[in-house]
């Protein structure tokens, strides 16, 4: 899944993880694990199995991807992180067969999400953690500033990869139409049970492995706000708001 923070992307895993053959499991951050070769030894035994740095560090991803699949005893596994919009060139080298799911929101309502959340849990673990990150996620130019290189992203990977765009407006209006479209994009069957999340244990929600609102906490799919009008968008968000597709170019 490649998308912005505050898209919605937690919404939508926990949908996904209550099909009874998918897998979603909470953000896993795959490339902030590193391979590090701290011997010349290491660095001629991985030339001589014909393997590079980035192979040796895909290993590791797609085995810990494989270690959560296999417990789960499911067939498909999403990963929802964010950051993977940062990096989704390494991420479609590491899996060139896989298949790309562009969660998109209106960058107005991210940034709205963004500046709330850092008054609730998130903004105080943050605070606690790093200090000045809280003002960071707290104040709207700050925010804009973190959020235009992921939604940038977004953008490029969607131009770049194939795949399935999914609105969150639409997937909070007609959940069911578009899980439909999910499920049949991933070839698998659809299950109505998935309106339902609330009914499945999906793991810990806490900052950094996702959403941990009230929101996400309810169990339930619920309406998004209208979109805002297009003259109270904040200057800085307008291009990439045409981009995909909420303002006219």
């Amino acid at each position: 899944m490649i998308s912005a923070v505050r898209s919605g992307s937690t919404l939508l895993r926990c949908v996904l993880d209550t099909h009874s053959r998918i897998c979603a499991p909470h953000e896993l951050h795959l490339p902030d694990f590193q391979v590090q070769l701290d011997t010349l030894q290491a660095n001629v035994s991985m030339e001589a199995m014909g393997l590079d740095l980035a192979e040796v560090e895909h290993l590791l991803w797609d085995r810990m991807l494989h270690r959560l699949l296999d417990a789960s005893g499911k067939h498909t596994i999403v990963d929802k992180t964010p950051a993977n919009a940062l990096r989704w060139q390494r991420l479609a080298q590491c899996w060139p067969q896989a298949r790309f799911i562009f969660l998109v929101r209106h960058p107005s309502h991210v940034l709205d999400s963004m500046l709330a959340a850092a008054k609730g849990a998130l903004g105080q673990e943050l605070k606690e953690r790093f200090g000045e990150q809280n003002e960071r996620w707290g104040n709207p130019d700050s925010a804009q500033t973190m959020l235009l290189p992921q939604l940038s992203g977004v953008i490029q990977a969607r131009a770049a990869l194939p795949g399935l765009t999914v609105r969150y407006e639409e997937l909070t209006a007609d959940p069911a139409r578009v899980t439909q479209d999910i499920c049949r994009f991933l070839g698998l069957e659809w299950e109505p049970e998935m309106m339902e999340y609330g009914r499945v244990d999906h793991g810990p929600f806490k900052v950094f492995l996702g959403d941990n609102s009230e929101r996400i906490h309810s169990g339930r799919i619920q309406a998004s706000r209208e979109l805002p009008a297009g003259d109270s968008v904040p200057p800085r968000l307008r291009e990439v708001c045409q981009s995909l597709g909420y303002l006219p170019h």
